[in-house]
């Protein structure tokens, strides 16, 4: 009889061990890692009580544990974990386990991380890079436009997980809504759910930090703006599946700054404060105030904190392109009140390096605006992760402001910061699906310095 009790009991553990892996929906995703904390996520089945456990490497016996039980009334339940108490530059592991109702201890680690070097007064800032892409579409043909599949390879996430990055920077479109999400809450909570779940972003979640701004298509509909009756909804599904520090201010919006090193990265909200396309740019010859892209509150910010910056690369990412004077889509330019206040205000306070990121496009490109008496200014587009590529063409084929243009091929950027102090350069490169060098361009933050 003992051999068929031995395998009854390794029925049952294997049973056991299958029901507790089946209630991860997704995940697990890493959060921004500072200097003595760390921010953690995972979706698991409504109801599912959730453990993190978690040690320094090499130090598995003094693993901590925070728990989380989730209501199982709810549609979807998401979950955040603030790990908290760290020491700066000291690698970290981890692993969930779930529904644990004998406290097992944990065996292994699920991923890693390693917090930031405590570098200010006491040595040079660190060389680093950062990922960053937009449109991420996941086919689903049930309820995708009939003809030729929108999405591409995907595989390109599996490409992006082997980056020694610090962390990924999305820039909106990260899932498209589509008429079956939209028009209810419910569909714009399973939109995130089912998108974030695919097997082959699962490696890539916990690769690196991630964070993230939106754009229309994973705040709405397409050219979705401050219209848009679910707004409130969207933005509460976008901070439950993201693990931002902070999500716009006074319970607007989704703007936030994020530092890394000595590069400060101004993440804004191109949709909450949205005028709709079809409002006129201008009114009896002069720019019309009430066309706008960010809105007053976030615009105020976003001024002060480039004053506050003393970063020598302030980049603003943005979800819709800022620069592109030819672009007949979607640009700050179609604001041109907001545009030129900006503008004033950049050149008026001789604020120095200033770089705009943006997305979108479903192309790649670099757009030059020349500035009289200062510096120029630069709109880096990464685009498509994995949506359909667009094709130069048009006022926009020989676009005389492109200084780099890249059609046709599914890319994500790689962001490096190197060299000593006060000659800190940034490097732009442009990858395709399996890591290949598409183009590559460079700045110094000499290039970006008002003369005195």
């Amino acid at each position: 009889m003992r051999p068929i009790r031995i395998s009854l009991v390794v029925c049952l553990l294997f049973a056991s061990v299958s029901f507790l892996h089946a209630q991860l929906v997704s995940g697990p995703m890493l959060g921004p890692v500072e200097l003595r904390t760390a921010r953690l996520w995972v979706e698991v089945k409504p109801g599912t009580t959730v453990d993190l456990w978690y040690w320094k490497q090499g130090e598995l016996a003094a693993a901590r544990r925070i728990t989380r039980k989730t209501n199982a009334e709810q549609w979807f339940a998401p979950a955040a974990f603030d790990v908290v108490d760290l020491q700066p530059n000291t690698t970290y592991e981890y692993q969930f386990l779930f529904n644990n109702v004998l406290l097992r201890k944990p065996t292994r680690a699920d991923g890693r991380f390693t917090t930031k070097v405590l570098w200010h007064w006491r040595q040079p800032a660190p060389d680093f890079s950062f990922l960053t892409g937009s449109c991420a579409y996941f086919n689903e043909p049930v309820y995708d436009r009939p003809g030729k599949p929108y999405g591409g390879d995907s595989s390109i996430f599996e490409t992006m997980a082997k980056e020694k990055a610090a962390f990924m920077l999305w820039l909106g479109d990260n899932w498209y809504t589509r008429e079956v999400d939209y028009y209810d809450h419910w569909g714009m909570w399973k939109r995130a759910s089912r998108d974030r779940a695919m097997p082959v972003l699962q490696p890539f979640l916990k690769s690196t930090s991630h964070l993230a701004i939106w754009d229309d298509h994973d705040y709405g509909p397409n050219d979705a703006s401050k219209d848009f009756i679910l707004k409130e909804t969207s933005r509460t599904v976008f901070s439950n599946y993201w693990l931002n520090t902070t999500y716009g201010m006074n319970g607007e919006g989704i703007y936030t700054l994020y530092s890394y090193g000595d590069v400060d990265v101004f993440m804004l909200d191109d949709r909450w404060w949205r005028s709709a396309d079809n409002m006129p740019d201008s009114l009896n010859g002069q720019p019309n105030p009430n066309k706008r892209m960010w809105g007053p509150q976030q615009l105020e910010w976003l001024k002060n904190a480039l004053l506050y910056s003393r970063a020598p690369f302030k980049i603003i990412a943005n979800g819709s392109q800022v620069l592109n004077p030819v672009s007949p889509f979607d640009k700050l330019l179609n604001c041109p009140a907001e545009y030129q206040e900006l503008m004033d205000f950049l050149q008026t306070h001789r604020v120095n390096g200033v770089v705009f990121l943006s997305g979108d496009r479903h192309h790649s490109e670099i757009i030059r605006l020349n500035r009289p008496g200062t510096y120029p200014l630069y709109d880096i587009t990464v685009s498509p992760l994995t949506a359909g590529t667009h094709t130069f063409g048009g006022v926009e084929k020989n676009n005389p402001y492109r200084v780099y243009g890249l059609d046709e091929k599914q890319n994500y950027g790689r962001f490096s910061f190197t060299g000593p102090r006060g000659q800190r350069k940034m490097t732009v490169e442009f990858l395709g699906i399996k890591g290949e060098k598409l183009g590559e361009w460079s700045v110094g933050e000499q290039d970006l310095r008002t003369p005195r």
